[in-house]
């Protein structure tokens, strides 16, 4: 019998590899010669990076690069075992959470530093790139990341611009002779979860802008920024990215990738499973095993959890899920591949209290699940 368990991470508990490791003891204890295989995964938010790395045997690295304000920090990135691709959440040099509430200001802020960690990755001799871009404090369309990676955005005297967002206004025009040759030999794929485009009522600035700080008059000015880099970048590059679904994630950082880098934009769970070959590891599966900290109605979107259970269902190979609890709506998962779900919680206790024993608790669960499941297969 062989049992896939596909876990993602229970947020601020335990890593993706740990709660599968935990299921595993599980269904051991109802089948002890099962065939396990552990396949933690993500949806392109955080644990990406490491479920990625965990599943690949690969290896976390580090770098120096600039914050969202220029100031230097070491942060990490992932190599995979696949010896090929590389793994980039931008949130780690160029995310909110890097700041303070007092320095938010998405007209200064800037994405240097994801161009830096795509270098490194480049230097390194990765041309895979995965890139998470949730969580973001900048506002420029990705256009520090282009001149960190030797773009040159030009004024009307040919001088080059400054970094932030609110620079764009200023822009002239766009020259990438000097644009790193490395990315033409790359394959780039971006976690995107949004569909904004890069302007207007639903676009970068007017959602996302607030949350990092903008007020309305910011917002008009990064806005109308924007708008004239996407122009140029059409003019320019060739590159038509304004109304493109996605463009406007990550303060625009969508529609810079795909300006610059001909990235291709995808929900961050396909990519997840993609990279890690799931469709491989299921093959000859009697059952697949998923979970996540809580299985509700937002889970059937495309969540890491449903994406493995519609190619499990595909095969015909049941899913069921152990989760940290079950909220509204967790029953939609049932038409999306997922056939039964079970919280781990055994009792009234306090999120304190199921946190600090999350491994027993989800060892316990599965064991329950499984015994059920071994009373349908006997019968």
């Amino acid at each position: 019998m062989k049992i896939v368990i596909a876990p993602q991470e229970f947020k601020e508990s335990l890593r993706g590899i740990e709660i599968a490791q935990a299921m595993r003891e599980g269904v051991l204890r109802v089948w002890p010669n099962a065939e396990t295989q552990l396949v933690p995964v993500a949806d392109g938010g955080d644990g990406t990076l490491q479920s990625l790395v965990d599943a690949s045997d690969g290896e976390i690295m580090t770098a120096t690069v600039d914050d969202p304000l220029g100031r230097p920090i070491e942060v990490v990135w992932g190599a995979l075992g696949d010896g090929s691709t590389a793994v980039i959440e931008m949130a780690r040099s160029s995310g909110l959470a890097l700041l303070k509430p007092e320095e938010r200001n998405p007209l200064v802020t800037t994405t240097y530093g994801v161009g830096q960690l795509m270098s490194h990755a480049l230097d390194a001799g990765y041309r895979h790139l995965i890139i998470g871009i949730g969580g973001s404090a900048t506002n420029d369309g990705g256009a520090g990341m282009a001149q960190a990676l030797g773009a040159k955005l030009l004024d009307a005297n040919g001088n080059e611009l400054g970094l932030g967002g609110g620079t764009l206004a200023d822009l002239h025009s766009i020259d990438v002779t000097g644009l790193d040759v490395r990315l033409s030999e790359a394959t780039i794929d971006v976690a995107c979860d949004v569909n904004n485009p890069l302007c207007g009522e639903t676009g970068a600035s007017a959602i996302f802008g607030p949350q990092k700080g903008a007020d309305a008059a910011m917002v008009d000015c990064l806005d109308n920024a924007l708008h004239r880099f996407g122009e140029l970048l059409m003019r320019d590059l060739g590159k038509d990215v304004l109304e493109v679904p996605g463009a406007g994630a990550a303060g625009g950082l969508g529609a810079g990738l795909m300006a610059f880098a001909n990235a291709r934009l995808r929900p961050g769970a396909d990519i997840v499973v993609d990279a890690l070959d799931l469709e491989s590891r299921l093959e000859n599966a009697s059952l697949v095993i998923v979970g996540e900290g809580q299985t509700d109605r937002s889970t059937v979107f495309n969540k890491a959890p449903v994406a493995v259970a519609q190619r499990a269902r595909a095969r015909g190979i049941p899913t069921i899920a152990i989760s940290g609890s079950l909220g509204d709506g967790y029953e939609l998962v049932h038409e999306h591949g997922i056939d039964a779900a079970f919280s781990i919680l055994d009792c009234c206790m306090t999120l304190e209290d199921a946190m600090s024993d999350t491994a027993t608790l989800v060892g316990k669960a599965t064991e329950q699940a499984c015994r059920a499941l071994r009373i349908s297969i006997a019968s």
